[in-house]
């Protein structure tokens, strides 16, 4: 008796298994769900930049490029020329830097964090939109030396963490649909 409920519940779980896969999301790499299957080539122009920092577009630009080409067999251009079958635009609406931690013996802060907010729209080549996004928040924390001596600006190499994850959220949504 005992063999016969093992051996059922043992069939019933092996029959499940390709149902449960195909409910939970999982899919073959590549299988893009807001990309047509005849896209060959994306474009990505340099963000738009609607704030007062400087470099910010264009190392968020580098890592959705980088990112882009990493995971797809799409040829990926930071230019529009050759007609492309889609591009990626984007635009930076906000970005602020705000302290964490004070320091009460030195009076400042040692620790900040970035908070960027871009709006993204994927399009086709007759203007489609196929993704848009119109409020990516991400947020990056960086740590401040109050010794000057030995000072580094640790902002740029958050801005760096900031748009490489931000690159990543976007492809994994772009591409898998989630």
């Amino acid at each position: 008796m005992r063999r016969f409920f093992v051996a059922t519940l043992a069939a019933v779980l092996l029959g499940a298994v390709p149902f449960g896969l195909t409910g939970c999301g999982y899919h073959t790499l590549g299988a893009a769900t807001h990309l047509p299957p005849s896209a060959r080539s994306l474009s990505v122009p340099v963000f738009a930049n609607r704030v007062e920092t400087y470099h910010t577009e264009t190392v968020m630009t580098e890592a959705v490029i980088r990112e882009f080409a990493a995971r797809t067999k799409l040829r990926v251009t930071p230019s529009s020329d050759g007609e492309p079958d889609l591009t990626l635009h984007g635009t930076i609406l906000k970005q602020t830097v705000t302290p964490l931690t004070y320091n009460t013996a030195t009076e400042q802060s040692s620790s900040f964090l970035i908070t960027v907010v871009v709006s993204v729209t994927l399009t086709d080549r007759g203007g489609r939109v196929l993704y848009e996004n119109r409020g990516y928040t991400y947020r990056e924390q960086f740590q401040s030396t109050s010794n000057l001596p030995t000072f580094l600006d640790e902002s740029p190499a958050a801005e760096e963490r900031l748009s490489r994850n931000f690159a990543r959220a976007l492809a994994a949504d772009v591409l898998e649909g989630l």
